[in-house]
């Protein structure tokens, strides 16, 4: 007599393992997974620039939040027509976009990050999004010299993070803001 598995065995294991293969996709849901990842990055981007701005403004020789320009400037990483901020007219709304990542003041953020103690920036580039070119998920910056405040906001795209941008204490609830004045 053959020891072995029937053709209808076989089946109903097969059968079996594929339910809790669709469970498993269904329960873990990766796209939402996917998109919590880059939330997760997007909040520590803002987080780590927050960190540096302060450094800047802490320990800079001339430290600035507008560098180069006088009064209050917004910058986004795409050209877009829904800006974060209220200023439109110079590089958030008005098609124009910042991509670079220099962090000299003349990249996206205009805040020369160099200009602190050692003259060695606290971050090597400015971060990008992790949906590049997307005129829906970017960055942007507004930076009011005056004042010496900053904005610097991201759109989160999960179900899990969403509620934050409601939440973050700024002006706009479609945006993640970080920085010291989130009405800019």
């Amino acid at each position: 007599m053959k020891k072995g598995f029937t053709l209808i065995e076989l089946l109903i294991v097969i059968g079996v393992l594929a339910a809790l293969a669709m469970i498993a996709v269904l329960v873990l849901n990766p796209t939402e997974l996917l998109k919590q990842s880059r939330d997760s990055q997007r909040m520590a981007d803002l987080a780590n620039l927050k960190k540096a701005i302060a450094v800047h403004l802490a320990t800079g020789t001339a430290p600035d939040t507008n560098y180069g320009y006088s009064g209050t400037r917004c910058q986004c990483t795409v050209a877009t027509s829904t800006s974060p901020f209220t200023c439109t007219g110079n590089g958030c709304g008005s098609g124009t976009a910042v991509s670079s990542t220099i962090t000299t003041g003349i990249g996206w953020v205009n805040v020369n990050l160099g200009d602190v103690t050692g003259n060695v920036s606290p971050l090597s580039a400015l971060p990008l999004d992790p949906l590049p070119n997307s005129a829906i998920y970017f960055y942007a910056y507004a930076g009011n010299d005056a004042t010496m405040t900053y904005k610097i906001v991201a759109k989160l795209e999960s179900a899990k993070y969403s509620s934050k941008m409601a939440a973050d204490g700024g002006s706009n609830s479609g945006f993640y803001e970080a920085g010291s004045n989130l009405s800019l």
